[in-house]
Formats: structure tokens, sequence, C-alpha cells
């Protein structure tokens, strides 16, 4: 599957509507970049299951912004609209790999109520005005 080009009006839909997408942060300048797109690219054709998403950071200013890039190429991934990974610098083609195993390999069910927990004990504490 080909990438998708990511933009401040289409990501939410993406992100939301997808099991697995992995987006590349990315500008035309750099070089690290450049050097990451073809890994980027070969995985997305082993990969027909997962979404690969490209945001141009130069274009996307805003985009990146919310989510705090500050250095590129920067890799995240979404499962279930749960962000898995994020890490800048450009991944190796097995570091991708190892990244996209283990993603799968969660359990899903698990993380959500996890992350259910955590909000729950969050809003008791901020209830109690513990800050």
């Amino acid at each position: 599957m080909a990438t998708v080009e990511l933009t401040k009006g289409n990501f939410e839909q993406v992100v939301t509507g997808n099991d697995m997408v992995i987006v590349d942060f990315w500008a035309a300048w750099c070089g690290p970049c450049k050097s990451f797109a073809p890994v980027f690219e070969a995985a997305s054709g082993k990969h027909g299951g997962i979404v690969f998403g490209k945001v141009n950071a130069d274009d996307e200013q805003e985009l990146a912004a919310t989510f705090n890039i500050r250095s590129i190429p920067y890799v995240m991934l979404f499962r279930e609209k749960v962000v898995l990974f994020a890490q800048a610098g450009a991944l190796p083609a097995e570091g991708l790999e190892s990244v996209i195993r283990q993603a799968r390999a969660l359990d899903m069910e698990k993380v959500h109520k996890e992350i259910a927990g955590q909000e729950k004990a969050a809003g008791e504490v901020a209830s109690r005005g513990c800050f």
C-alpha cells in the first residue's frame, strides 16, 4: 500500500478510522528524512493492513506542534487510537519491523483497560484537589 499524505484536515479521520496507523513527520530539506523515506515506503508495501501516513512538518506546522514535534524524522504508531510508539530519528528497517511486530502483539483490550484505570485515578486525584 502506498503512503497517505496526512494533513490537519484528514489526520483525525485516518487515525480514528483505521486499526493501525504509522506516521512519519518529515521535511524535504531533512537529510535523515530522505534516508528514512525508502525504509518507510518498503514497510508500507509489506504491511497492507496498516496505514502509513506522512506529514510534511513544514506544510503542516500546526499539526506537528499538536504533537510537540521538535525533531524530524519523527515516527508515531497509533493502534486503536492509542499512541503506542513515538520517537525522533530515522529507524533502520529492522527497527521499524520490530515496532510493528510489538504493536501487533499487544493485547489492546488490556491496554484500553489500563488507560481507563489511569484516567480514573487521575480524575480522583484532581477531584480531591491534591495538586
